[in-house]
């Protein structure tokens, strides 16, 4: 009976598996229904498989359906032709091109082919727009799920404000978001420029679509909600005790650094984001910083923030009101800066004045990820004595306060004269205003216990 059964289930998923509406988006000769844009790579049929080569010294290129969808699943598998393993790609889904949008440019929702040791593939990433929005720095089991050296098997599924996706059956991302609901599907092949890059090769296959009706198949995920829309706290985050800093429309919460209430003037909120004016660079020369009302000690603190060209600025935290010194208020920084156009990059010590280092004390990781043009995600985390600066996903600063090293540190800085610099045991979280336009959202934070 137990194997009649188990035979009974089979069937019952066979028949289920042919029911469903699949439609092939290939037909095995040519590239009918396709079409390139954006750059010069080449692309190539070979049976049920498309074959994407590099081509050097051009942009990114996409071959791109004709038709355009809204609600569906999609499957289709991925295999590399580059042992370097240094070749991303990706497959765009709801995207657009138009005239008046960067002169054509491809843009929208892309989900990341990544075969390097960062490895997040299945991560949903915003080509041309806002950049990542939904990566998998904390989905290890994702992480493991991608095999550069065979045939991979991706399943996304866009419906309504939901995007989320699947490799060889693990689950992914699972992306909110509203940006976009209708678009072609694009097939990337990045943009290179060295030779040395030329003639690598990604190959797709057995792509297909469910476009009607989708939700009766949508399957079950584990992966956790990540919103898009910013400002926003996912029921995974309440559940984990996160709350938001910044609701996008007021300044509730926050304070000017000394005052009881928050500047009137030099700051302002604009499309969901708190930004701090331009001032020709002067320190605190306009509004001024402005601090949490409520102090924290253990907690993690993540947000996004955007500079412009040779900004400078920072996130201060265990800050203390208890000095006036001109300027800035005082307290650990993590610093904000346009490490290629700001001088304050090449003063300090060994780097600790650039982007994302302890301000004056610790320098981040050299080879860390930043980018001057776009959103960057900061996470600071202090719980008991260690504290961890996270940029764009990794870790780029670890330390220990209250201790004879951290003190000594301190003591050949610019802080020596405050009196128990750092070792302070809760502080106001600060948003610095150095007279740079820098723009901040996604302020949230979460109390850690000890």
């Amino acid at each position: 009976m137990k194997s009649f059964g188990s035979f009974l289930l089979f069937l019952i998923f066979t028949v289920n598996l042919q029911a469903q509406p699949w439609k092939k988006l290939t037909n095995g000769q040519n590239l009918q229904g396709w079409e390139r844009k954006g750059g010069k790579a080449k692309y190539f049929v070979h049976g049920d498989t498309i074959i994407g080569r590099t081509v050097a010294k051009t942009p990114n290129t996409f071959l791109c359906t004709l038709k355009h969808y809204g609600d569906f699943i999609l499957e289709y598998e991925v295999k590399y032709v580059d042992p370097s393993k240094t070749f991303n790609s990706g497959v765009q889904i709801r995207s657009n091109s138009f005239p008046d949008y960067k002169n054509g440019r491809v843009h929208g929702y892309q989900v990341e082919i990544d075969p390097s040791d960062r490895a997040w593939s299945g991560g949903i990433y915003d080509e041309a727009r806002r950049g990542w929005l939904n990566d998998l720095t904390e989905n290890e089991p994702a992480r493991k799920a991608f095999k550069p050296d065979r045939w991979n098997k991706f399943r996304v599924e866009a419906m309504g404000d939901t995007i989320r996706t699947w490799i060889n059956g693990v689950p992914c991302a699972n992306l909110i978001d509203t940006m976009t609901s209708t678009g072609f599907i694009g097939l990337q092949v990045h943009g290179y420029y060295g030779k040395d890059m030329a003639g690598r090769e990604i190959m797709w296959r057995n792509i297909r679509i469910i476009d009607q009706n989708p939700e009766k198949y949508k399957q079950p995920t584990t992966a956790k909600e990540v919103y898009g829309m910013p400002n926003k706290l996912t029921k995974d985050e309440k559940a984990k005790g996160w709350v938001l800093l910044f609701d996008g429309k007021t300044t509730r919460g926050w304070r000017g650094a000394h005052l009881d209430h928050f500047p009137e003037k030099g700051w302002h909120i604009e499309n969901g984001e708190l930004v701090v004016e331009a001032a020709k660079g002067e320190e605190a020369g306009n509004g001024g910083d402005i601090v949490t009302v409520k102090e924290f000690d253990n907690f993690e603190l993540s947000l996004d923030f955007k500079i412009t060209k040779g900004a400078n600025s920072g996130i201060k935290y265990f800050v203390t009101e208890q000095y006036h010194p001109k300027g800035s208020a005082i307290g650990l920084e993590y610093q904000i800066l346009d490490d290629r156009y700001h001088p304050d990059a090449k003063l300090g010590v060994n780097g600790n004045r650039t982007v994302a280092s302890l301000y004056d004390l610790i320098p981040a990781k050299s080879d860390k990820q930043f980018f001057p043009n776009g959103w960057n995600h900061a996470k600071i985390i202090s719980k008991g004595t260690h504290v961890e600066h996270w940029l764009n996903g990794e870790k780029v600063v670890e330390y220990e306060r209250k201790n004879q090293m951290f003190d000594a540190l301190v003591a050949y800085s610019k802080y020596r004269k405050y009196e128990g610099f750092g070792n302070w045991e809760k502080g106001h979280i600060l948003l610095q205003d150095h007279g740079d336009e820098v723009r901040f959202k996604n302020i949230k934070i979460r109390e850690l216990k000890e």
